[in-house]
């Protein structure tokens, strides 16, 4: 990773206000975190569900030339970051879907990715949130 490139986030929700929610708790758990991070909820009506186009341009807003992490909430999201992987342009190279639970990963992949960590680390950062135990 040269100079200036960092590793983008994008946060793949079915709701606009869940997504939005999440970044800020990521942002505001890093205190004084610089990792670019997206929200990409909902639809473009404001509905309910995903949207290949605000997944799209919220992975164009983050790219910093270092990768982008998506994260996703539920089944549907899950297809629909697949989908764009699949055709190839739709999103920056570099962006992959990443395997997390949604809140934990999103702010172990944002600390880590403000942190000057590399797109590996940053999805293993988000992966490893499986192992937080809460009894």
């Amino acid at each position: 990773m040269s100079a200036g490139q960092q590793v983008g986030i994008v946060l793949v929700s079915h709701s606009a206000a869940v997504a939005t929610a999440v970044a800020d708790l990521a942002r505001g758990l890093a205190g004084g975190g610089v990792a670019p991070v997206a929200a990409a909820g909902g639809t473009e009506d404001g509905g309910l569900g995903t949207s290949s186009e605000l997944i799209s341009a919220a992975a164009a807003e983050v790219d910093r030339g270092a990768g982008v992490a998506l994260l996703v909430d539920l089944g549907s999201a899950v297809l629909t970051v697949k989908a764009l992987l699949a055709e190839g342009d739709e999103l920056p190279e570099g962006a992959r879907l990443v395997d997390a639970p949604f809140v934990e990963g999103a702010v172990a992949a944002y600390v880590t990715a403000s942190a000057g960590g590399d797109l590996d680390a940053v999805v293993a950062a988000a992966a490893e949130a499986y192992q937080y135990r809460k009894e």
